[in-house]
């Protein structure tokens, strides 16, 4: 039952009313909830966790400690935002187990930014739509991302490649807007540094 009907308005409310289902015990409503949110949950796992398999763990991991901690869900927050959070954390508790503190930079990486397409949300307005579509720019920005410590990774990637506000980032990582906002300035200072060079070349020299 899609928002719009039988009173559901909001993707919240309609969120809400299949968590209710659930804590009443229909495990249905749950694997609903998993259709919705289990690609968005691996874009974002996988930014964090850059192999593949190992990213769907996590967000296996993610599911299964969301639908054991459902009965506590009281929808203070949006069911997306509490997913996110449990999916993070989980992210990074795996780093930590496998001796990583966060995953770096590899040639998988150049090849992933063939089809990246989210740099431009990162751009200056100034800058010409054609360096834009540089996969060398994508590359670098990809890179950048990359290695940046975790908190600033998420901070970034959660603003610019999922969108969300402020406020629903702090909600997601659990600090105060203010340090949301310290993190987004942060990681983007860094990858305009990154890019700077890329940026002054002349564009047939890009290449």
């Amino acid at each position: 039952m899609p928002p719009g009907t039988l009173g559901v308005r909001t993707e919240r409310e309609y969120d809400q009313l299949l968590v209710e289902r659930v804590q009443a015990g229909d495990k249905r409503a749950f694997d609903v909830l998993v259709s919705k949110y289990q690609r968005r949950l691996m874009r974002l796992v996988s930014r964090l966790v850059h192999d593949p398999a190992e990213a769907e763990d996590v967000v296996q991991e993610t599911f299964i400690k969301a639908y054991r901690a459902l009965r506590h869900f009281r929808g203070d927050a949006a069911f997306y935002t509490w997913l996110y959070r449990i999916g993070i954390n989980t992210a990074k508790n795996y780093l930590v187990t496998q001796g990583r503190r966060a995953a770096t930079s590899s040639d998988a990486d150049a090849e992933q930014a063939e089809s990246f397409d989210d740099g431009n949300k990162l751009r200056d307005n100034n800058t010409p739509e054609s360096v834009l579509a540089s996969k060398q720019i994508a590359a670098t920005v990809n890179a950048a991302m990359d290695v940046l410590p975790i908190e600033l990774r998420t901070a970034i990637v959660l603003r610019e490649i999922e969108g969300l506000s402020y406020e629903e980032i702090s909600e997601i990582m659990a600090c105060p807007i203010g340090t949301v906002r310290s993190r987004i300035f942060r990681a983007r200072e860094v990858i305009a540094e990154k890019l700077k060079p890329l940026l002054d070349m002349p564009i047939d020299k890009r290449w």
